[in-house]
C-alpha cells in the first residue's frame, strides 16, 4: 500500500540558495548580469534549467561550447548540445536532442532579425504611421508615476467637506470659538510672573495709573 498525503516532514518556506551571503550584482544572475532567456528547448528541459537556476544549481558558460553536429563553438546557453541552427533544422530540442512539437522560445538570430526589421519599417513609414505604431510598441509600458491614494470619505473634490470656503469657515467656526471658551479657564499665571510686572511698574511709578 502506498503512502498518500503530504510528507511527514514538510517545508514551511521554500529554501533560499546564498541565504546567509551578500550576493554580488555584478556576477551572472545579479540585477546587472542576469541569466538569458531560455530558448530552443522543450517544456521538459525549460523547467530543468529553471529549477536549476531557482535553487543555484546553475552554471553558466563561461566561453561558447562546442556543438556536437556541427562541431562549432556556437552555444551560447549552459545545459545545450547543439547550437540554434542545428536544432533548428533538425526540428529537436537542444538539450535533450529529442524531436518535439513545441519548442520554447526563439533563437537570438531571429529576435535579432525582427528587430530589425521593425526599426527599418519605422524608419521609412509615414510620420502618421510611424506614430501608431510607437503607439502599439508603448502600450504595454507602465504609464507614469503610481496612482496617488484615494479621496477620504467626507471630501468634496479632495478639499473640504463643504462646498465652499464660507460654508467651510461656518462649518468649523463653533469648534474654534468652544477651544477659544476653554483655552480661558486653562490659562495659569505663575505667581513669579506677576511679582516681576508689579515690580516692573513699582520702579517706574504708577502715578497716571
Amino acid at each position: 500500500m502506498s503512502k498518500q498525503g503530504p510528507p511527514k516532514h514538510q517545508n514551511k518556506f521554500a529554501w533560499k540558495p546564498n541565504a546567509g551571503r551578500k550576493i554580488n550584482e555584478t556576477e551572472p544572475g545579479g540585477r546587472f548580469r542576469p541569466f538569458p532567456e531560455i530558448t530552443g528547448v522543450c517544456p521538459r528541459c525549460k523547467d530543468q534549467i529553471e529549477w536549476k537556476r531557482k535553487y543555484g544549481k546553475y552554471k553558466p558558460l563561461t566561453e561558447p561550447a562546442k556543438c556536437q553536429k556541427c562541431s562549432k563553438r556556437a552555444v551560447r546557453q549552459a545545459y545545450l548540445n547543439l547550437c540554434p541552427g542545428c536544432a533548428k533544422d533538425q526540428g529537436v530540442c537542444a538539450k535533450c536532442c529529442c524531436r518535439v512539437n513545441q519548442i520554447v522560445g526563439r533563437d537570438a538570430a531571429e529576435v535579432e532579425g525582427e528587430q530589425k526589421m521593425l526599426e527599418e519599417a519605422i524608419k521609412n513609414a509615414r510620420e502618421r504611421d510611424r506614430r501608431t505604431l510607437l503607439r502599439a510598441i508603448n502600450k504595454d509600458k507602465p504609464k507614469g508615476p503610481p496612482k496617488s491614494q484615494p479621496i477620504q470619505e467626507g471630501k468634496v473634490e479632495g478639499l473640504f467637506a463643504a462646498a465652499s470656503l464660507e460654508e467651510y469657515a461656518e462649518l468649523n467656526g463653533d469648534d474654534k470659538d468652544d477651544d477659544d471658551e476653554d483655552d480661558e479657564y486653562d490659562i495659569k499665571i505663575h505667581p513669579y510672573t506677576v511679582r516681576s510686572a508689579l515690580n516692573h511698574f513699582a520702579g517706574k511709578g504708577i502715578q497716571d495709573m
